[in-house]
This record gives structure tokens, sequence and C-alpha cells, in this order.
């Protein structure tokens, strides 16, 4: 008899639909699957037998082959344990029939997805809610899954979701029974990245911290450039606290990401606190862009509505961080290998740190800097002046005196500043509402001409330090951008001069660092 049971898979983060044909004829013993299954698919066979078994069926000594259509695709994991199970217990008619005969019709409403574990368990997989959302866009009405992806898919509306524990209760809700339906919940927002540290603790720094908050609210790439020990690394510690609320948009758009790469926290479900990702200098560039044999996402999508932090970044591979420049500009990343290309979400801050020369101390006012001109030089030429140009902030660390470290008085902290970032972004919302823009980093040339406009006063200071620094037109742009969060986080619907010459203030190191 042949069963076809309906199952789901991705490619990338968009899912589409598989058909689990199972056919069981007569002729020696034999458990074939085909349709360019990989290792794990394979190795079903052994699972699927033993879950039969081990869940108080029979499983037949005939032969048995398995189609994954479309066979032109190639099909990965062992999300597809729990059709093959249901295809091979319907086949035999011990599953999905009305009174020993008659296949229910019903079982094609249902899509099911589930890895078994050997005593008939259906335990959790990957991927559960990018396959949600694709089937619900198709028109699937009802889905099964592994209960412990419940608090995922509870968060998905507009299907009917149904988890199961074990291979016997599928089995009783293709035959009929009545089967627990998912409760769906809804997103709980306002909930900021779990910061590690506080900018009250942060002692001076004011001009690092003032840059900052307007990275943060305008969404702008940073970099800060000072002796060790200045504080550059707790100030980039101290982003996630002031960085504005998610929206449910971005939450189930990072949580496709994290459910796919498997670093979904299982209890929550759901991802509502912005991403702070640090890669170690010594990442590869599979492992920051994504790739391997399956194309994974990797640390900058990752990183998707949040923050990726480069700790010393000079001391990263030139070629990792000249990978860094195409999701800059787009905001997402382009993985190809020779099985498929995948295109990812990659819209991230760029928060990075670097020493002012390989020694650490050109500048500074307690240390001598050991370094030749020539060495501060190439090791300045690390970062390249395209990367640098997309980093929107360049600013100065100094290092703390005894006086700022031991003074009691109190400043500011986190608390307060992220209400600032909070009302500019909530200006920035408004302002775009009805596009795909949520801040002022993501503007387009269009919206640029249109809400950056400049007096003749910022025109000339703008002018100047064009001429000055031998800016490029990316770095214009830049400028533009973050006098304009600068006039949001004062409230002021027009950019003036000062604005504009706080703006330059913060690229006054693109001429040092070409």
């Amino acid at each position: 008899m042949l069963a076809k049971i309906q199952s789901y898979a991705l490619n990338g983060l968009d899912g589409y639909g598989v058909a689990v044909e199972v056919d069981i004829h007569p002729g020696l013993p034999g458990f074939d699957v085909v349709g360019l299954p990989d290792t794990a698919i394979k190795e079903s066979r052994e699972r699927v037998r033993s879950a039969v078994k081990n869940s108080g069926y029979d499983f037949t000594a005939r032969k048995i082959t398995v189609n994954l259509a479309p066979a032109n695709t190639k099909k990965e994991g062992p999300v597809f344990d729990l059709a093959i199970a249901l295809g091979v217990l319907v086949s035999t008619e011990q599953a999905g029939v009305d009174g020993g005969r008659k296949p229910l019709a019903a079982l094609n409403e249902y899509v099911f997805l589930g890895e078994l574990s050997l005593s008939g368990a259906v335990t959790r997989i990957n991927g559960v809610m990018p396959m949600l959302i694709a089937a619900r866009e198709k028109g699937v009405k009802k889905m099964v899954i592994p209960r412990a992806n419940a608090n995922e898919a509870r968060y998905i509306r507009g299907i009917d979701v149904y988890p199961v524990s074990t291979l016997r209760e599928a089995v009783g809700l293709i035959n009929g029974e009545v089967a627990e339906v998912l409760e769906h919940s809804d997103v709980v927002l306002g909930q900021t990245t779990r910061a590690s540290e506080n900018l009250k603790f942060v002692k001076g720094q004011y001009a690092a911290k003032r840059a900052l908050e307007i990275a943060a609210a305008g969404g702008h790439n940073i970099l800060m450039i000072g002796s060790p020990g200045g504080g550059k690394t707790m100030l980039a510690k101290c982003l996630p606290g002031i960085l504005p609320d998610m929206t449910e948009e971005e939450a189930l758009e990072t949580t496709k990401i994290h459910s796919v790469a498997a670093i979904l926290d299982a209890e929550r479900g759901i991802v509502t606190t912005r991403p702070f990702r640090s890669p170690h200098h010594t990442t590869s560039k599979i492992a920051l862009t994504g790739g391997g044999p399956a194309a994974k996402p990797g640390e900058i999508s990752y990183a998707h509505n949040g923050v990726l932090f480069l700790d010393e970044m000079p001391e990263y591979p030139r070629a990792s961080l000249e990978i860094l420049r195409q999701p800059l500009e787009d905001g997402v990343v382009t993985v190809s290998r020779a099985a498929r290309t995948v295109e990812y979400p990659a819209n991230f801050m760029l928060v990075a740190s670097m020493n002012p020369c390989p020694c650490g101390y050109y500048g500074s006012a307690t240390h001598t800097c050991t370094c030749s001109p020539s060495q501060i030089q190439k090791y300045l030429s690390r970062i390249s002046g395209p990367l640098l140009d997309r980093i929107d902030l360049h600013i100065e660390v100094d290092e703390v005196n005894y006086d700022d470290l031991t003074k009691e008085t109190d400043t500011e902290s986190s608390e307060c500043v992220r209400e600032r970032v909070n009302m500019a972004r909530g200006i920035q919302t408004a302002r775009y509402v009805g596009s795909d823009v949520h801040c002022n980093a993501q503007m387009t040339s269009e919206m640029i001409k249109k809400y950056c406009a400049l007096d003749e006063k910022g025109e000339k200071i703008l002018q100047n330090a064009f001429d000055k620094l031998g800016m490029s037109a990316r770095a214009y742009t830049r400028i533009l951008k973050v006098a304009r969060t600068i006039a949001d986080l004062e409230g002021s619907d027009n950019i003036h001069a000062k604005h504009i010459a706080e703006a330059v203030m913060y690229r006054s190191l693109d001429k040092a660092v070409k």
C-alpha cells in the first residue's frame, strides 16, 4: 500500500512542502530513502524501526521505499522521522484507518514535523518557527510538531498547531482522537537586552558615552579608538542596556534565525532582547557570514536587529573584515555554496574597538609609544577605507585620570539614557511609517534628501569638513544620518549647524586611518 504524508523543510529561512511517500511491497526486507537525503535522514531508518517497535506496533519485514518529493532538492536533518514512521504505519494499516479499512481523508490536512527517539518519543527539532510561518503563508491549516517546540510555535497565529510527545499521540491524532491545540500567546515586548554593565559605573568618558547614545538612537555603527584600559570594552558592554525596545516584527525575525541555528532558548521560545554577539578574533569567515554544506547562518545573522561587537578589530583577518562590507550596506548576507544559494538577514549595529598603534600608547599622556610611524600606519591600514566609510561614528576613548576614578558623584544610568533613545526611535518610527526603514541609519538616498535638508551655515561646515578630511560620498551621507539622529535626540524637526558640527567631529579619524 502507498501512503503519502505531508511534511516541511527549509532552504535558509524559506520553508517549502515535502511529500513523504512510503511504499511497501513484497520482496526482500529492506528500507530505502530516496529524494536527496543527507546522512541524518538516511539514519532515520534505524530510528523509525526502533520507534515503531517500541511504541507497540509491528514493523513489516517487506520492502520499504520512502521518497521525499520534490526529489531534486537536498533534504537535511531528522525533521522527517515522524512523517516516515506514520507513513509506514498507514501503509501497513496500523494507523490512519477508519474501522480498519479506509484511510482517513483528514490525514492530508496535517503537516508532520519531528525527530523520533528509539523509544518512540518525538523530540525537539530546529527551525519550527520559519516552517510554521512559511506553511501558514502557503495555506496550511494544521501542523503537528514536537511538544518541546511548543514555546516558539505559540507565537504564530493563523495556523492550528498540535504538539505531540510520542509516536502513539500522533497516531491517535490521525485516527480521529481529540487532540490538544496549542494556545497562542502574545509577544511580550518592552524588554531590552540584558546588559552586563551600566553606564553609571563608567567613570569619565563623557564624549564616548554621548557617542554611544547617538549610535543607539539611530542604529549607527561605531568605532572606539583608545589606549588599553581606557574602557572601550566596558562601554561596548553597556550598549545593550540603552538599545531601544524590539518590535514584534523584529522579535519574530530574530527568532527565526536563532531557531534555524539551534541557539534559541527553548524555555522562552522567542527572542525579545536584542542580540549581542562578540565573536573572537580567530573566528573564521564562514563562522561570521554563515555557510558550510548546509549553508547555515553565521554570527552576523545571529546579531540581526542587535549588535555585533568586534573587540580589537585590527586583530581580525583582513579577509574576515572585508566580508562585512556588503551586509553593512545592504542589511543581508548572501551565502553561496555548490548545492544552494541562501540569503539571510544581517541588519546589525557594528561596534568595534581598536588601539591607536601596535603598542597601544600612541598619543597617550602617561605612556610612551614605542612604535615607528610606518608601524602605526601599517596597523591602522588593517581597516580599509571602504570599511571605515561604513562606520558612522569614530570616537577617541581617552585614558581615565585618578580624579575621575575616585569621584563619588553619580553619573547618568543606562536607564535614563535609554529613555531618550526610545524617544528618538519613536520619532523615527513615525517618520518612516509605511516603509521598510526603522531608524536613521537605514535611510535611503531619497529619504536623506527629504529629511536631512541643511541651512546655509550647516552646508558651509559640512563642505569645509569634506574638503579638509578628503571624505568620500558615503562618508558625506553618514554625517547627514548622524546629524539627523542628533537632532532627533533634541526633538528638533530641522538639522541645525550645531548638529552638523557634532556629527563631523565623529568622522575626524577618517584621514588618520586612511
